[in-house]
């Protein structure tokens, strides 16, 4: 493990905990909020944000933070999501009757819901804190979804493992650092497999075609896009802010070209950074 600290939003044992585990020393937060504030007063090198998830979609308050904070993109990982069912020592999926954990998880395990009428869900702000609270609780018709790590963490047994409806479920987790005083990722091991990607953020003019304009700068130019998706600009009424990801570094010629023709129309253009992969 390097010195490098790390802020992540969530208890210990908390899927985000095990993406800043790849990088430092983990510092929990209550909320996003305090992570990206953390990396902004310093008081974090870094912090991991979890930005889509394979099954629910994109985190989009986290979008939104992006841009409201000195921040830039310095990596990217990926967690698979490994629901166990959690309860004290003696206790037993037949004695229990409430099962806690985040409202995301729950709707991932459906299909043992659906299995198990006796069990019912019930929201919880964290799935390791679901766990923590069950330990603290020492209340045995109580389980919780969450990882294996929040089970060891507060010594609570593993009744199922693999709960989750789909195989292929997946978080990407953006590692960002404070724009104006990055810290220095490339130290990290696995730092920088596979390729590189670029973030961008841009709004356009309500012209007709100026979403199309804005694509055939980077189509034309042969750059590959891996997401794309609107956000409600919050400074004006029903206009839209598009996240883009593109392969290839921001100091790439046709990347450079590209935002370069893109910033001749659009009404504001912010690249995110450049950034490789840290593997597990």
């Amino acid at each position: 493990m390097t010195n490098l600290t790390i802020a992540y939003q969530g208890e210990p044992g908390a899927y985000s905990e095990i993406a800043a585990l790849r990088l430092g020393r983990p510092l929990p937060c209550s909320s996003f909020e305090e992570v990206f504030s953390a990396v902004e007063e310093r008081r974090a090198d870094f912090a991991v944000i979890p930005m889509e998830n394979s099954l629910g979609g994109s985190i989009h308050r986290n979008y939104d933070l992006l841009l409201e904070h000195p921040v830039m993109i310095a990596a990217e990982t990926f967690v698979k999501v490994e629901h166990c069912l959690l309860g004290l020592p003696g206790s037993s999926l037949e004695m229990a009757g409430r099962v806690l954990s985040h409202p995301q998880a729950l709707a991932q395990c459906r299909n043992f819901f659906r299995t198990h009428p006796n069990l019912h869900e019930e929201a919880a702000y964290d799935t390791a804190g679901s766990a923590k609270m069950i330990a603290e609780e020492k209340d045995r018709s109580k389980l919780a979804i969450a990882s294996k790590r929040a089970g060891e963490l507060y010594g609570l047994d593993i009744l199922r493992e693999n709960l989750q409806d789909e195989e292929w479920n997946i978080t990407r987790f953006f590692c960002i650092t404070h724009s104006e005083h990055p810290g220095s990722i490339e130290d990290i091991p696995a730092y920088g497999t596979g390729q590189y990607k670029t973030s961008i953020a841009f709004t356009l003019p309500n012209q007709q075609g100026s979403l199309f304009k804005a694509l055939a700068t980077m189509a034309l130019r042969d750059i590959d896009l891996t997401k794309i998706e609107s956000r409600p600009f919050r400074q004006k009424a029903f206009e839209y802010l598009f996240h883009v990801d593109v392969i290839g570094h921001r100091d790439d010629a046709p990347i450079q070209h590209a935002l370069s023709h893109l910033q001749e129309f659009a009404t504001m253009v912010r690249v995110f950074g450049s950034y490789g992969v840290v593997a597990p």
